[in-house]
């Protein structure tokens, strides 16, 4: 079992002077659900190295028992400050790909021509995609086979609106995640704001927000038979 997990390199959360990043919790959860399940993980991100931590996913009240795990796991630390450069990814090597979200997908993957067509190439072998919180908005470039966009028709979800509305950055993301997937034409539907919820429509897996990173991860392994 071997998955590719990308993360953002984008650390500027638009024009506020204000950092973003990845949220730790999307990463260091389905980490170790994959780690524990077998599975080798890569890591990869557009600029390889460090990827930029969303400082407010490092404040006490956004600790989890999986991030409390990696502050306490140095070759997990390592290896996330050594990602590999997405353009030196073969989708052929990978059995499955997971996007953590956080704000910064939405200003380099959600427009990196690099990921778009890795995650075309690798939904068309019947590989698993999974994206949650803001990185569903990483498929809003995609296509499908036939042209369409990825996403269209098929079950869906993604942070809201209103919890983008609640942590006060509606006017300063590039663009709604809910709204998107809504555009694309995706069969978009949520659960109450920061409540666990993920959506599994065939090899597509998506999750509103960081709580659904975990249930994610392990309907991933689920579709993989490792479960």
């Amino acid at each position: 079992m071997n998955i590719l997990m990308i993360l953002t390199s984008h650390d500027q959360l638009g024009n506020t002077g204000k950092k973003t990043g990845f949220w730790l919790e999307e990463f260091a959860a389905p980490y170790y659900v994959f780690k524990d399940a077998g599975a080798v993980i890569t890591l990869a991100s557009p600029k390889g190295g460090q990827p930029p931590l969303d400082p407010k996913s490092d404040d006490p009240d956004a600790q989890t028992p999986a991030t409390e795990r990696f502050k306490h796991d140095l070759a997990t630390q390592a290896a996330l400050a050594a990602t590999i450069k997405l353009s030196a990814v073969s989708a052929a090597d990978y059995d499955a790909v997971f996007y953590p979200g956080g704000h910064g997908p939405l200003w380099d993957l959600a427009e990196d021509k690099t990921s778009i067509k890795l995650i075309e190439i690798m939904y068309a072998a019947g590989k698993p995609v999974v994206a949650v919180c803001h990185a569903p908005g990483v498929l809003r470039h995609a296509k499908s086979a036939d042209g369409q966009a990825l996403v269209k028709d098929k079950n869906v979800a993604g942070f809201t609106n209103s919890e983008e509305a609640a942590v006060q950055l509606t006017d300063i993301v590039p663009f709604l995640v809910e709204d998107e997937l809504v555009r694309l034409g995706g069969k978009y539907s949520k659960r109450p704001d920061w409540q666990p919820y993920i959506v599994v429509d065939g090899n597509l897996i998506t999750g509103q927000n960081p709580a659904s990173s975990e249930a994610a991860a392990l309907a991933l392994v689920k579709n993989l038979g490792q479960a």
